[in-house]
């Protein structure tokens, strides 16, 4: 690889869109970290609501800067990685929240992290789509 070639790719890790992805997967484990924490509220679903939405918030963030970081790979392809490198953050803040005091690790807060990073990902291609070309 090129060294202007070498130059652009670290360029793209450092654009405002995913200095934004890196604040919110901060902001996520410093929730994380809190012992204790529950999400308000009487419905019985509401912890696994809390995760969809939680990631799919994640999950435009990310659609938006990989979309503006590698605009000539194709959009199936960008949504991919997006919905595998979401899921492995939600992985990761499941396995982290395990050793939180007063808080617990679940597979199906896991799985309600994955639906709604891939749920975003359809949602922002859509809409994108809807919109045209810039």
């Amino acid at each position: 690889m090129s060294s202007t070639a070498e130059r652009l790719s670290a360029v793209r890790w450092f654009q405002p869109r995913w200095l934004v992805v890196f604040a919110y997967v901060a902001l996520i484990f410093t929730l994380s970290s809190q012992p204790g924490l529950r999400v308000p509220g009487e419905f019985e679903f509401r912890d696994k609501f809390a995760h969809t939405l939680e990631y799919g918030g994640l999950g435009m963030l990310v659609y938006r800067a990989v979309r503006d970081s590698w605009p000539s790979t194709p959009a199936v392809r960008r949504m991919l990685f997006a919905v595998l490198a979401i899921a492995a953050v939600g992985a990761l803040d499941e396995k982290f929240q395990s050793f939180i005091p007063g808080r617990d690790s679940s597979v199906y807060d896991w799985m309600a992290d994955a639906f709604g990073a891939t749920l975003s990902q359809v949602v922002s291609l859509l809409l994108d789509r809807r919109r045209g070309p810039a």
